[in-house]
This record gives C-alpha cells, structure tokens and sequence, in this order.
C-alpha cells in the first residue's frame, strides 16, 4: 500500500454526484450519437442520472432508427439503420480544465462482454492525438488499461505507453463487485497512474513530445475530463450475450492541485 501525505494537496475541483437527476450542467456537457472506434452505442444524455449519491451511466440495448442513416454511405456512422444500443458520454470540456494535479475517480465498472467504460482526459488545444490522452482508467476483454498517447508524424496516428493488466491478477473473484479508486499524478516530469494505490504505468514527459514540425508536448498544457460507457466497437468485444441494462457506477470525482 502507497503512502502519500494528503497535506500537499489542496482540492479545487469536485462532483460528489450528491443531487439526484441529471448531471450538474456547470461540470458536465455530452457527446452525442455514433462518435468513435466503430462502437455500438448511441451516446444520448438520457442514459446519465444521479441517484442515491452515484452517477450512473447506464448502456442499454434498444432499437431506433439512426437519423443519421444514408443507404449507400461508407461511413460507419452513416451507413447503419438502426441504433442497437444506447449508453452516455460526459465531459468537462469548456467549462473546466487542469494542468497537473491529482484526479481521483472512484466508481465500479461492470467487466462483463462488449463493455467499455472509461475515465481519460484530453489536452485541450490540437488534434487527436497531437493534442494528448490519458487513459486514468480503462477496461475491455478483461482487462485494465493505463495508457498515454500523442503524435506521430502521420496525422491521426498515435505513439503509445501502455499498459494492459487481466483483472485476474488482482486475485480477488469478486473483484468487479467493488468499487476502486484510479488516480493520476500528473506534474511536468511524468504521469503515474494508480488503482486502489497500485502503481499501474508511469510515463516519462520528456518521451512524450510529437513528432510533427511542432514537436510540442501535449501534457504540458491543460486536459479536460471525460467520463464513458462505450459497447463494442474496435476494442470493446460483443456484447450480444450480455445481459442489459449495465451500469458504471461513479461514487466521486476529484481534482487536487499542489499548494
């Protein structure tokens, strides 16, 4: 077990998700319809409530037809009829934004086939992935991820450090019954990524410049939050025996910065 003195940190950012209903509109704006990575989803803000103290983002499985539909597209996110499935996307961006700090999450995620759910960041100038992700938290086939990325010379292409870890080597069965705590430690030297206070990947910030005619580092500037349920898609596996509704379950967000 890590030891760390609390009293370096100062809080400055927070949803405990203690109002019932929708998501607090000064945190959180939403990604809508099909967005990335071939998923199955339909992100819509309905599938977000507070309840009991939690947020709840909950993936369904239901048919409507996908307004976006062209019969002849190619595109992925076109050329489907239906929605199938149905989930929410929630992030801060343009209404907050950190460089550095400590930004805890705890929640539960249900590990069960075809979900995908996840707690990352962005950097708020640039392109992806010029513009940098952080992946505090995120998990598919039976597996956790901690991972960064950032840019390649070829556009849309990303350099990545990643880790993945079976959730089989916590050597606990009833492992995704509980809820944990993932956390970043971000300052200019480096990111360490943690669960239950388990150093999971830590990242050199003098590995991490692009490498286009910029060379900036996209962890030096400030990311916003997003919080996920994704089903499917290029990583997240088939969930066509998945029994649904499925919830991931978030007890608290919180941002500390150095005194």
């Amino acid at each position: 077990m890590a030891t760390y003195s609390r009293a370096q940190w100062t809080l400055v950012w927070a949803d405990e998700f203690n109002q019932d209903g929708r998501p607090d509109p000064k945190n959180w704006t939403y990604e809508q319809g099909f967005v990335r990575n071939e998923e199955l989803q339909w992100y819509q803000p309905e599938n977000a409530y507070c309840r009991d103290g939690m947020l709840i983002i909950e993936g369904k499985r239901e048919q409507k037809p996908n307004p976006n539909y062209k019969p002849n597209s190619t595109n992925w996110k076109e050329s489907r009829p239906t929605i199938d499935y149905t989930a929410a996307s929630l992030l801060t961006r343009g209404l907050h934004q950190w460089q550095y700090g400590r930004f805890e999450m705890r929640g539960r995620i249900d590990t069960r086939p075809g979900l995908w759910p996840a707690f990352w960041t962005l950097g708020v100038k640039g392109e992806w992935p010029s513009n940098g992700e952080i992946d505090i938290m995120e998990y598919y086939r039976g597996m956790l991820l901690a991972n960064a990325a950032w840019g390649t010379d070829q556009r849309y292409k990303a350099k990545w450090d990643d880790l993945k870890k079976p959730i089989t080597e916590f050597n606990d069965p009833n492992w995704s019954d509980k809820f944990h705590v993932w956390r970043m430690d971000w300052d200019d030297k480096s990111i360490k990524l943690y669960v239950d206070d388990q150093l999971l990947n830590e990242v050199d910030l003098e590995e991490t410049y692009n490498s286009d005619a910029e060379r900036k580092n996209p962890f030096r500037q400030p990311h916003y939050l997003l919080l996920n349920l994704a089903i499917g898609g290029m990583n997240g596996g088939d969930p066509a025996g998945t029994d649904f509704p499925s919830r991931y379950e978030v007890d608290y967000i919180r941002v500390y910065q150095k005194k």
